[in-house]
């Protein structure tokens, strides 16, 4: 065993010490935060604008501060934009994370010098969390890659600006700075298509034993090395043996994943955001990944059947339930207050407290009033999958509520690797298992509103090809799973990206 192997382990179990003494008190350290960021920013003009002067607990936090998305806390941020001090958190973010946004353009998520060692932290216990639990740390002798955006930043009035992925290269530990890959050089390469090629040209021959990224971008690699070398990941790089990813429920992707790697292979899930560092796996062991409770981050959550609702209750982690899908409220120390992130999770454990991430709360399906969410779409395709094995790549579900014919239904636009042998039979695997998780969808099957699902097999690389049209390859973009509308339907259609339609 090598000595930096050695102090690996030394490390992972000081820091493992560390994460229990908050994890075993979790309302403790929730209080602790609630208190510490009311405390500092009740001067600031967000401050004084919900009186945090009177804020005593929650309850005075939820009446006193609604909840707000990024174009009700966009004023504010415009200002800081501009170079004002003390708006939203005490002096001037060190950093402004770029995301794309939709219906407000592009997005600039406020990051402090207070915030911006909770994302490093984050990603650093997840892989210490690992090493503490299974013994493994050779990994750290070899080669890591994480596929980032460029580390190239703009600056505006003062502030630096760019993709969380390309500002969190900034802040790699020196002792990782030799086993990290790819170059600086090539990180810093615009175009995806371009720095894929080039990533590839850099790890090839290298002892490759960690990757991590966005499970698109990692696949799109792997299937460019498969392409190649006509080998597995694991013939290519045979000490590879952890993976690390976020973003995405991963499952849609796991028999895909081990088909190009060639073998099952351990790893780390994260949630990280440019709102913050969340979540991550804490065991190999246990469903969901531990909330992070102690990282400069309050957390409310609202049932995501009720969201929508004038009202809404808000409640804190002392009064979650098990199996429910919340829609995740955060206050954090970069100074996003009550801040709808979008995202849904559900908590699989109480003690200590562990979420899996279930969708987004704008992405869902419900032109019928059946209100089909993300979770449940992948639920259905992976027992469908198992059912009939067959390998798929990507997929996305529109409604379909204009047929030329017949009764309404769920599209399912679906990229095989393997296709099943009777795509009919495939669709009905999967509009069971979906109907078993959503009440209200068997209804509308089962009292012919709806007809059974249809799958239109999208043409190989196809998605990849979508969101080069759309310019959203690479980065942080994910492609939806579940959309309301037809927009990215109907551009599949157009750009001919269906088997049926002619290239």
């Amino acid at each position: 065993m090598s000595i930096k192997s050695f102090a690996a382990k030394i490390f992972a179990k000081v820091v493992k010490a560390q994460i229990d003494s908050w994890a075993n008190n979790p309302l403790k350290a929730q209080e602790k935060v609630f208190n510490q960021l009311i405390k500092q920013a009740q001067h600031t003009q967000f401050g004084q604008d919900h009186q945090f002067s009177k804020i005593k607990n929650q309850q005075d936090f939820s009446n006193l501060v609604p909840v707000k998305d990024y174009e009700a806390l966009k004023p504010y941020i415009e200002r800081v934009k501009q170079g004002e001090q003390d708006i939203l958190w005490p002096g001037r973010p060190i950093y402004f994370a770029k995301t794309s946004g939709t219906t407000s353009g592009a997005k600039y998520i406020p990051i402090t010098k207070e915030s911006m060692p909770s994302h490093i932290k984050g990603a650093r216990n997840a892989i210490l969390s690992y090493i503490n639990e299974t013994g493994n740390s050779d990994f750290v002798n070899g080669k890591m890659i994480f596929l980032q955006g460029s580390p190239v930043l703009q600056e505006e009035n003062g502030i630096k600006v760019g993709r969380l992925s390309g500002i969190v290269a900034h802040f790699v530990p020196r002792y990782l700075q030799k086993n990290r890959m790819p170059s600086w050089e090539v990180n810093c390469i615009e175009d995806w298509e371009t720095k894929v090629e080039a990533i590839i040209n850099e790890t090839i021959s290298a002892d490759m034993r960690v990757f991590s990224g966005i499970p698109s971008w990692l696949q799109m690699y792997f299937e460019r090395l498969q392409e190649r070398t006509g080998k597995t990941i694991t013939e290519i790089f045979p000490n590879f043996n952890l993976l690390i990813y976020g973003g995405v429920n991963f499952e849609p992707y796991r028999p895909k994943f081990e088909s190009l790697i060639g073998k099952p292979i351990n790893s780390i899930e994260l949630f990280p955001a440019s709102e913050g560092f969340f979540a991550y796996q804490d065991s190999q062991n246990e469903k969901g990944m531990l909330l992070r409770l102690d990282a400069g981050i309050y957390y409310e959550f609202i049932e995501a059947d009720s969201f929508f609702e004038e009202n809404p209750e808000r409640i804190g982690i002392a009064d979650v339930a098990l199996g429910v899908n919340y829609v995740m409220i955060i206050s954090t120390n970069a100074g996003l207050w009550a801040y709808n992130l979008g995202d849904t999770v559900i908590f699989t454990s109480l003690k200590p407290y562990r979420v899996l991430v279930s969708g987004r709360i704008k992405h869902f399906t419900s032109a019928f009033g059946e209100h089909v969410i993300a979770k449940e779409v992948e639920e259905a395709l992976q027992q469908a999958v198992a059912k009939h094995r067959v390998e798929v790549s990507e997929f996305s579900v529109a409604p379909q509520t204009n047929p030329e014919t017949g009764l309404p239904y769920h599209e399912w636009f679906i990229e095989f690797n393997k296709q099943p042998d009777n795509l009919t039979t495939f669709a009905q695997s999967i509009d069971e298992a979906l109907q078993n998780q959503n009440s209200y969808y068997q209804d509308l099957i089962q009292g012919k509103i709806l007809k059974t699902l249809v799958i239109s097999p999208v043409v190989e690389n196809g998605f990849q090809r979508y969101m080069k049209a759309i310019d959203k390859l690479g980065g942080q973009n994910k492609l939806p799973r579940l959309t309301n509308d037809r927009l990215l339907a109907d551009k599949l259609y157009e750009l001919k990206l269906l088997e049926t339609n002619d290239e």
